[in-house]
């Protein structure tokens, strides 16, 4: 486990793809990840954390392994593995996974999806797996824990582009991370500027 963790401490740009192929476990699915994007904290726009440390952000500033965890447009659930040293913050948002086991339990979360729409997104891959608000903060490291994160072998290979829907200074960065050839990886689409009562932020 220790291992582990230090190998999440690095710069989120590089810890992110080590994510690639990692399995995600909760309850008796389990899910190996397919695409993430990597968020910088206060140095990147597109972060949460860019305007500091609140209530919300507290888990991104480390210790890295930990789930931060934020709901989005008043439905949706998203999840992400906080990286790097403690005290400063970053998280990797994942983004899409193909299930390996426990199919039918992602199936009856998402009833009518495709096996390979299940968790083809961030909000269908929280769904499927039945990840809410009350797994934030978890030690995704701890074999006891609810929800877990297991690290295999990083991949030799795989495509980076622009991270989705990041408007502003942040929108350029190449911080996607996906395998190629994947089903499961969801399509990109650029940010769409809305007028909201209360904007959205990233992890």
């Amino acid at each position: 486990m220790g291992g582990d963790r230090a190998g999440l401490t690095g710069p989120v740009d590089q810890v992110a793809p080590r994510l690639l192929g990692a399995h995600l476990v909760c309850g008796e699915v389990t899910v190996r990840l397919t695409e993430v994007e990597a968020y910088a904290g206060e140095a990147d726009p597109g972060s949460h954390a860019f305007r500091g440390r609140t209530p919300r952000t507290e888990v991104m500033f480390g210790p890295a392994g930990f789930a931060y965890v934020y709901f989005t447009y008043g439905m949706h659930w998203c999840l992400n593995v906080v990286t790097g040293a403690a005290g400063t913050a970053s998280a990797v948002l994942l983004r899409a996974g193909a299930v390996e086991a426990g199919v039918e339990a992602a199936r009856s979360r998402r009833p009518g999806a495709s096996d390979r729409d299940l968790c083809r997104g961030p909000a269908r891959l929280c769904k499927a797996l039945g990840i809410d608000g009350s797994l934030g903060g978890t030690d995704l490291l701890d074999p006891a824990a609810p929800l877990r994160l297991r690290l295999q072998r990083p991949p030799s290979a795989f495509r980076t582009g622009p991270r989705v829907g990041v408007a502003g200074d942040g929108a350029p960065t190449p911080w996607r991370f996906w395998l190629d050839g994947e089903p499961t990886v969801s399509p990109y689409r650029p940010a769409v500027r809305r007028v909201r009562r209360n904007p959205v932020g990233r992890p």
